[in-house]
């Protein structure tokens, strides 16, 4: 775990068809809901039982049509911080531009691993033209097509023998982790900082796998957690603060070392792409989630109305996935913030909840009798036995019926949401797979 490698390049040099050719593994198992298909910058791959995780940094910039050489420095400036291994993506149909050259220049000046991969080696033939990218200085170029595939595998292998020997962590498994994620400015320093205190001698320092998370281990008021930190949080960056797209990279290593996310809005600012692009990192990894609107001492009109119609604009936002605390809270007047962690404690133990089968066909079949799924082609489909799953990540129930293939994902989202009323799941994504019974 903990792997993340990055693609650089210029523009128009094929990074997301090797972005999407290293993913797509992962895209046929994730079901393409609603929304998921804005954040393509971001995904896992899998080598010879590896995982590891793959950033297109060209995603995440706003205008990507016309970025110019600033736009580029500042991405590879941020892969070669975060990354544990970079790909750097150049075209062997154009040969070397000034803005290769550039990036050359930054990438030979890192310790980090860099892979020059030689891309659009369509026909057997572009493999000659690949031997002027030896002036770049990062040693052989990697002949593939991300188009066709050809290379891809040896590049894998590549990839994965250049990975660090993962080190055991020393974190106690039963003990939750929960990460403080969010924008630049959102209040996550002072967050971790109310709820760790002046007290510091509470706080011991674990060093995390490679560099990336460390963990602090938390007791006092009756909890007991990690707060996942990431080492890239806590040293100001050499790259300008305010990019607001990196906050999305670094968030990556705290999310899936985490069990539940912390996601601080600013309520000042109100929810934006940003956040939204944090938001469904934390969906992707199936973690928890709870939601904290900081900065609450800076909204005047504070009325019931005022929040309920906050929390409204949340959801909506955040929708199809609704079902999660939202806290109203203040770092710097420290109001409200042991909800926060009372909530994220919920949620985690939501995310361990076993329901008994006998209790579930009780709930849900009889109603399922009173609202079938609607009959395909006049036939009808039948769902006769509910179980959970055994340790899974998040709780996962299977539904045995007739004719899986049929049923679709309204119904399923309205047995979700079924689910949800009758036992609290709040903050945690479930799964419900429909199988042959």
């Amino acid at each position: 775990m903990g792997n993340l490698v990055a693609i650089v390049g210029r523009p128009n040099v094929g990074k997301s068809t090797l972005f999407n050719r290293l993913t797509k593994t992962r895209q046929a198992i994730v079901n393409e809901e609603a929304g998921t298909t804005r954040d393509r910058q971001y995904g896992k791959s899998e080598w010879l039982g590896r995982e590891f995780s793959v950033v297109d940094t060209g995603g995440w910039v706003v205008n990507s049509d016309d970025i110019f050489e600033g736009e580029i420095r500042k991405q590879v400036l941020m892969a070669v911080d975060e990354a544990d291994v970079i790909l750097f993506v150049v075209d062997v149909q154009n040969g070397v531009t000034d803005l290769d050259q550039e990036v050359a220049a930054i990438l030979r000046r890192t310790r980090k691993p860099v892979l020059l991969i030689a891309n659009k080696a369509d026909s057997y033939d572009w493999q000659y033209n690949a031997a002027e990218f030896y002036s770049l200085g990062l040693g052989d170029p990697y002949c593939i097509s991300a188009m066709s595939g050809s290379g891809t595998g040896d590049m894998m292998d590549l990839i994965v023998g250049m990975f660090k020997k993962e080190t055991a962590e020393i974190v106690d498994e039963d003990i939750p982790r929960f990460a403080v994620v969010g924008r630049p400015n959102a209040g996550k320093s002072s967050i971790i900082n109310a709820f760790i205190g002046e007290e510091r001698n509470i706080v011991t320092e674990i060093a995390g796998t490679t560099r990336d998370s460390i963990y602090t281990r938390y007791n006092k008021f009756g909890f007991d957690f990690y707060l996942v930190d990431t080492a890239g949080i806590r040293k100001k960056n050499k790259v300008n603060e305010d990019l607001e797209y990196y906050s999305v990279i670094r968030s990556i290593r705290a999310i899936e070392n985490s069990d539940v996310c912390i996601l601080m809005l600013d309520a000042t600012r109100g929810i934006e792409s940003q956040d939204l692009n944090i938001f469904s990192l934390i969906q992707k990894n199936a973690k928890g989630l709870v939601v904290v609107v900081n900065k609450w001492d800076l909204v005047e009109n504070k009325d019931t109305k005022v929040i309920k119609t906050f929390e409204n604009a949340i959801r909506e936002r955040l929708a199809p996935f609704t079902d999660f605390p939202i806290i109203f809270a203040s770092a710097l007047t420290k109001q409200r913030i042991f909800k926060v962690l009372e909530a994220a404690r919920q949620v985690y133990d939501n995310r361990h909840t076993r329901i008994p089968t006998a209790r579930l066909n009780e709930e849900m079949l009889p109603l399922i009798e009173a609202y079938p799924p609607p009959s395909i082609k006049g036939k009808y489909i039948k769902i006769k036995y509910i179980t959970q799953l055994p340790n899974t990540q998040v709780p996962s129930f299977v539904y045995f019926a007739n004719l899986p293939q049929y049923v679709k994902e309204p119904y399923r989202r309205f047995l979700e949401n079924k689910m949800r009323e009758r036992w609290n799941l709040t903050g945690t994504p479930i799964n419900i797979f429909i199988r042959q019974k």
